[in-house]
């Protein structure tokens, strides 16, 4: 029998020198002991639209202690450790974010001055790099470049007179994140630990036209309730982002494992020997997996990038992807099948709405028996052609546009004809 944990610490040496931990046992022990007792400071988990009961339950799975729910975000209280931990593992964040200060904000020189209440120096360095990043919400300010002018010279304006030297701004390395979020009249500043948005796993090399996000495509998985105890499918592949996140969700992989940086690497207070610790604990909850993740896709050249990015991501052990019409197949394993696909829509693929989803439902009806299909749309319209009635519907966004999440159950026996008429 393979095992995934053996398989993935080989692939992943560089993140984490297993000869060395082994030779620093004390300086581990230390470190563990320590970690349990470090601070708890609140920290906020960006998400999209629908997801955000799935990333609190993730939160409180890796342990987050008072977790609460808001609009696309999440709050919750953990450590240092536990910063590291939700960068990595975490599959429905967008990003973590670190508050660090919050007032009120009624008019311009607000900004500066609260900005300006925060103690810098022990943040940024002279010598280091910055850049701010803004959000806002019916807010007194024009524009979020204003906002950020403005803090950015706050920040500067303070380290100069403290130091007499000032850092700098660099826009696409910067040591450090500030965000700054201003909501009516409430200024809310956080450091990002992430940087890039951790949709960027890592392992996609190759893309299709307007591929599925990364989050967005756990968030769906997760939705559907896929944790890896059946056959799986994606009937319509793309470049294979469904596949490879139920291939990690499947084996417990956390998430960014793949990813070559976070934010929180370049700052002040890092401690890379407890970040390897954290890595050693996901990785040694990870599974092994004995069913089959299957990827079919009509064109040729989504095939070549799906399979690119499976080796790409080292799951090409769990995952199988062939040049299939989809419309041409029936069920090819035994058992109940799981299948999640994100159909071709307007800004893809010109197709025939009508007749293609149309053509779904048909497939599905009289070649899938014992399969639940999960479809996620933003072609509400074509929905009505499939002909089945869903037994769930879930509103979220495919990036601007609104989608609905179906799902259809094809019962095998008796109870297959209830389902396939819409009401």
């Amino acid at each position: 029998m393979k095992f995934i944990f053996v398989k993935i610490v080989f692939y992943h040496c560089h993140l984490i020198e297993y000869r060395q931990l082994q030779k620093q046992s004390q300086n581990i022990t230390y470190l563990c002991t320590n970690y349990f007792f470090m601070d708890l400071f609140p920290m906020l988990a960006k998400t999209f639209f629908g997801l955000e009961d799935i990333l609190a339950q993730e939160l409180r799975n890796l342990g987050a202690q008072k977790v609460q729910t808001g609009v696309r975000s999440v709050h919750f209280l953990g450590d240092k450790g536990f910063m590291y931990k939700a960068n990595l593992a975490c599959r429905t964040a967008v990003r973590i974010l670190k508050p660090i200060h919050e007032f009120p904000i009624r008019k311009e020189l607000d900004l500066y001055h609260g900005i300006q209440k925060i103690d810098w120096l022990p943040t940024i360095q002279p010598h280091q790099t910055f850049m701010v990043q803004v959000t806002e919400h019916q807010s007194i300010f024009k524009n979020t470049q204003f906002v950020a002018l403005k803090a950015k010279d706050a920040i500067v304006d303070q380290i100069r007179e403290k130091t007499g030297e000032r850092p700098n701004i660099d826009k696409e390395f910067p040591d450090v994140i500030v965000h700054v979020h201003i909501d009516t009249q409430k200024c809310s500043v956080s450091l990002d630990s992430s940087g890039a948005s951790l949709h960027q796993r890592g392992y996609r090399t190759q893309t299709n036209i307007a591929p599925i996000n990364e989050v967005l495509a756990a968030g769906i998985l997760l939705l559907s309730g896929w944790n890896g105890q059946s056959n799986f499918l994606d009937p319509m592949c793309g470049s294979g982002t469904f596949l490879i996140e139920a291939a990690m969700i499947a084996c417990n992989i956390p998430a960014n494992l793949n990813r070559k940086e976070f934010a929180f690497e370049r700052w002040n207070d890092w401690e890379p020997e407890l970040f390897e610790i954290v890595l050693e604990s996901l990785m040694k909850k990870t599974r092994d997996f004995h069913y089959q993740i299957i990827g079919f896709d009509k064109a040729p050249s989504a095939v070549r990038k799906s399979i690119e990015n499976v080796e790409h991501a080292k799951l090409e052990d769990y995952i199988a992807v062939s040049h299939e019409d989809f419309f041409a197949t029936k069920k090819q394993t035994e058992g109940p099948l799981h299948m999640v696909f994100n159909p071709p829509y307007g800004e893809r693929l010109q197709i025939d709405a009508n007749d293609f989803y149309s053509k779904i439902g048909t497939t599905l009806k009289h070649g899938y028996p014992g399969t639940k299909a999960w479809m996620i749309s933003s072609h509400l319209e074509g929905l009505k052609f499939v002909g089945l009635k869903p037994s769930k519907k879930i509103k979220l966004f495919n990036g601007k546009l609104e989608a609905k999440l179906v799902c259809y159950e094809m019962y095998e026996g008796s109870k297959k004809q209830s389902i396939y008429l819409e009401d």
